[in-house]
């Protein structure tokens, strides 16, 4: 696991292979060390690369609209980014903006 940007107390960015490892909040304030690391990610990773959401606490427009557009980029380079365990705000948010459409979300396993 390498920590990939110093971030601030609201969001930091771990990495694990085609991985990125997001905590904290995820807004305006963080999303430009997010961009930077989720296009740094794309170019160092072929195919899919997964965004963990489990420990992100809140997220606003703007940055789902930033993971939006790096979605599409990377869809129109033959790859793509899947979201891992979003919280249900998280979950609730892609829905009312209608950002859902450019992901592909996974959800944790319910045990049983």
């Amino acid at each position: 696991m390498i920590d990939h940007t110093e971030g601030g107390e609201d969001m930091q960015i771990m990495t694990d292979g085609p991985t990125l490892m997001l905590s904290g909040d995820l807004d305006v304030r963080s999303t430009g060390e997010v961009r930077n690391a989720v296009y740094d990610h794309l170019r160092h990773h072929d195919g899919a690369i997964t965004i963990d959401m489990s420990e992100v606490e809140t997220i606003d427009l703007t940055a789902l609209k930033v993971l939006a557009v790096a979605s599409r980029f990377a869809l129109r380079g033959g790859q793509r980014i899947v979201l891992r365990d979003a919280c249900p705000a998280v979950r609730r948010m892609l829905h009312l903006s209608h950002l859902i459409r450019f992901f592909e979300v996974e959800r944790e396993a319910i045990a049983v």
